[in-house]
């Protein structure tokens, strides 16, 4: 059996390692439109940074696709998909005929509606290898810098570009930075020591247009309140969008993204779809732990394990800028019947949230200490029962293996 795979992500290379430990023997092709192997997005601004390059990204040994019996077939483009004869045109001319195919093509930047975004030299987005080599050389001989976007991507961006020594400021449309991750008490916290950093943070703005330095080169950024900031270098992070075009031209179910069932199976006969592509249950996560979980159940289900997938608890736990972060389930309740429970230490740069429903623990943040983060992360996936624990979760020294999940 022939398992062709288009994207060479998070999605797509796990899919693919499942396809080979349950279907040994089986052709597995794997395109991409990129001309580098799997690597964690992630770990871009290190990248741009300078700390690392681009050869200690790469996730995986040539040996391990070997191993698996893997063809990788970088900087090759997919042009049109034929579900109906189980076959996909190339850019080079050439179609490739398949028994199963996985739609992980990801996702692009969103470039809002912010004029001369589009037009002028010097505005970047990040998105991958080839968006950071050009940030970095354009950024040598700079000086400032504004990011506009105050999510995980744009923050981590920001501290890289500092690190590269221009001044930075970031302008975020929310009210406060990290708006998926945090609450407003904790963004207080993790405003302080993003300023101590040497980051500039704008919030509550809107970015209205890039100022043109009249040679076609963006010179700063005008704000919708009038100010204006001066900069050299000018980065989106506005989120992402999934790709498409491919999956839409075929007549393949769209909507945010590939529409997919609890098998991630697209609307067409042997065409599945994981990742940033795809949508189940109306959500486009956009995040590594649901691409791993979907490119699992996709390869599964590809190779004929029927597999259930049951959607994620949204989480994250990582280093922003240089301190500790878990974000897991429901951080920002709406509506009635939640408690919340918060303990802040902001000389520490310390900040503790938990989101009780029904006596059931389903939210937390944890700033500023990774302590209890395995212990927390379980207890929301399991919505552990807190009926007996009260504010007593809130000290220091909780033991939380007292907590049944």
């Amino acid at each position: 059996m022939r398992f062709v795979i288009i994207g060479n992500g998070a999605a797509g290379i796990t899919a693919a390692a499942q396809i080979a430990q349950a279907a040994p023997g089986s052709e597995i092709d794997v395109y991409s439109n990129e001309k580098y192997p799997y690597y964690p997005r992630p770990r871009l601004p290190e990248l741009l940074a300078g700390t690392i390059e681009v050869g200690d990204l790469y996730f995986h040994d040539n040996a391990w696709y070997e191993k698996r019996g893997i063809q990788v077939h970088l900087n090759q483009s997919v042009t049109a998909l034929h579900p109906d004869r189980h076959r996909m045109a190339l850019g080079d001319g050439r179609h490739v005929l398949y028994d199963r195919l996985l739609l992980a093509a990801g996702a692009h930047s969103f470039l809002p509606p912010i004029a001369n975004a589009a037009q002028l030299q010097g505005v970047f987005t990040m998105r991958d290898i080839g968006d950071v080599l050009a940030i970095r050389a354009y950024a040598d001989g700079k000086s400032k810098a504004v990011v506009i976007g105050g999510g995980l991507l744009g923050l981590e961006a920001a501290r890289a570009l500092l690190q590269l020594g221009l001044s930075v400021t970031v302008v975020e449309f929310f009210p406060y930075l990290l708006p998926r991750q945090l609450d407003a008490g904790g963004a207080a916290v993790f405003t302080d020591y993003v300023n101590e950093l040497g980051l500039h943070v704008i919030t509550g703005a809107v970015s209205e247009s890039i100022v043109d330095s009249g040679a076609g080169v963006a010179r700063g950024v005008a704000l919708k309140d009038g100010r204006m900031l001066d900069a050299d270098l000018v980065l989106v992070s506005a989120g992402v969008r999934s790709n498409l075009d491919l999956p839409r031209a075929a007549g393949i179910a769209t909507n945010r993204g590939v529409v997919v069932d609890e098998h991630m199976q697209t609307s067409a006969p042997d065409v599945f779809a994981a990742g940033d592509a795809a949508e189940f249950n109306g959500i486009v996560w956009g995040i590594v732990p649901a691409a791993l979980a979907q490119g699992r159940a996709a390869g599964l289900n590809m190779a004929g394990e029927a597999t259930i997938y049951e959607d994620i608890t949204p989480s994250n736990t990582l280093k922003v800028a240089g301190i500790d972060l878990t974000s897991v389930g429901t951080v920002n309740p709406e509506g009635e019947g939640y408690e919340q429970l918060r303990w802040t230490n902001r000389d520490n740069g310390i900040y503790k949230k938990f989101v009780i429903q029904n006596n059931r623990l389903v939210g937390a943040i944890l700033l500023g200490d990774a302590r209890s983060v395995g212990a927390v992360t379980r207890l929301v996936n399991a919505q552990a029962d807190m009926s007996m624990f009260g504010t007593d979760i809130l000290a220091d020294d909780f033991d939380w293996s007292l907590v049944q999940a």
